[in-house]
Parts: C-alpha cells; structure tokens; sequence
C-alpha cells in the first residue's frame, strides 16, 4: 500500500521543519522542507528569491513545488508558512495526503522567533507586533487547510509521535 504524504502546516516557527525531520523516520516515510526543495529546484535561498523576484513569484514557485510533490507518496513535507494559505495549494496537497496543523501558542512562536535572522519577512522593526498581527490574520486559514490539528508547542519527539499515532487511526 502507498503511504499518503503528511503535509505539515502552521506559522513560522511552529517547528514544522524540525518535527517532520523527527516524524519522517518514525513513519518510514522520507522528509522534504519545502522551501528548501524550492532553494535547490531554484539554485538560490528563499531570502534571495524573495529580494530578487519578489513575494508572488517565490508562492508561484510553491504552488509548482506542491504538484510536483504530491505526484510522489511517502513524504512528510514541512510547507512553508504562506504555502497553505492558497486554496489551490490546499487541493493539490489534499488529493494525495492529510495536511497537519502544529498549532503552536502566540507566546511560544514570538520566543522561537525573537533572534530569527533567516526569514525576509520577519526582517523589520517591529517584528514582535507584525509576528502578532500577521499570526491572527493566518491562522483561520491554517485551520480551514487542516485535516487534523496538533499541540505545535510540546518538544518535536512528543509532537512527531502524536502525529504519526493520529495519522495511523485515520
């Protein structure tokens, strides 16, 4: 039988990445980080794109990722903040996976990010408000995107085994 995909969703900092790296083994299942598999098809990082094409060409490029991706079977991909807040990119993950939720508290995100020198957006100066403002923008989406949710804010080894036991009894 082919493993659907789990695709992991949620804010900036939910830990997306660093739990699908937990889950991927423990579901038998490979591990992709979307943006860096948009970093590689590209030849250049996600900041670089960002300043060089701009915000709508970098989510072109996502929406051309996740068909890509969801021709495959097997993988947990960790999406990328703004990936699932198009419906189009909901459907085509939809058609061959469950799309997680890490719904990690305000409190913990604005912890995790505090120091945050990767991400284009958070690159401002009034990042703790923008990171407020922006989380309750986006997170009725995330949620309508979500075919399962999941408490973002436990250590990543707790998380990825809540996942994959919650996947598993469908």
């Amino acid at each position: 039988m082919k493993q659907k995909n789990i695709i992991l969703c949620g804010f900036m900092g939910s830990g997306k990445t660093t739990v699908g790296r937990r889950l991927a083994p423990l579901a038998k299942m490979q591990f992709i980080d979307l943006d860096d598999y948009i970093a590689e098809q590209q030849g250049k990082t996600v900041s670089a794109i960002f300043a060089e094409q701009g915000e709508e060409a970098f989510r072109r490029m996502e929406t051309e990722a996740a068909k890509a991706l969801s021709n495959r079977t097997g993988l947990v991909i960790a999406a990328g903040g703004g990936t699932l807040l198009r419906a189009e990119n909901v459907r085509i993950f939809r058609k061959n996976g469950s799309i997680v939720l890490l719904d990690t508290p305000l409190s913990i995100l604005q912890e995790r990010l505090r120091n945050d020198t990767f991400r284009p957006l958070l690159q401002r100066p009034d990042r703790k408000q923008f990171i407020a403002d922006l989380y309750r923008r986006r997170m009725p989406a995330y949620c309508m995107a979500a075919d399962l949710i999941v408490e973002g804010g436990y250590p990543a080894e707790k998380v990825a085994a809540q996942i994959l036991d919650r996947v598993r009894k469908g």
